[in-house]
């Protein structure tokens, strides 16, 4: 009995450290996304995608900064209307990416 007990003890501790070692494909993306180099551009330069969703999904906010990276990712810092901060995540084609 007390071999069953500690196989048991032992099968679990390791899956535990492989779960905790193995990003989930979610958390991977996010942190791939939000890891990567984003450079500055000017609120011009956005796709025009962007600012229709933007205008669409969050009336009344405004973009404050806008950046992209390699991959042409795109960060926002926007204000909504009731005057709150945020960042969000899009593609070229204004499809909002979950971060």
């Amino acid at each position: 009995m007390k071999k069953l007990v500690f196989t048991a003890a032992l099968a679990f501790g390791s899956l535990s450290m492989i779960a905790a070692t193995t990003p989930i494909f979610g958390n991977e993306i996010i942190t791939t996304v939000m890891n990567q180099d984003f450079t500055e551009i000017a609120i011009e330069e956005l796709p025009s995608a962007i600012t229709e969703a933007l205008a669409k999904d969050h009336p009344g906010a405004t973009i404050e900064k806008a950046f992209v990276n390699e991959e042409a990712k795109y960060k926002l810092e926007v204000t909504k209307e009731d005057g709150s901060a945020v960042e969000l995540y899009a593609d070229a084609e204004g499809n909002w990416l979950e971060m």
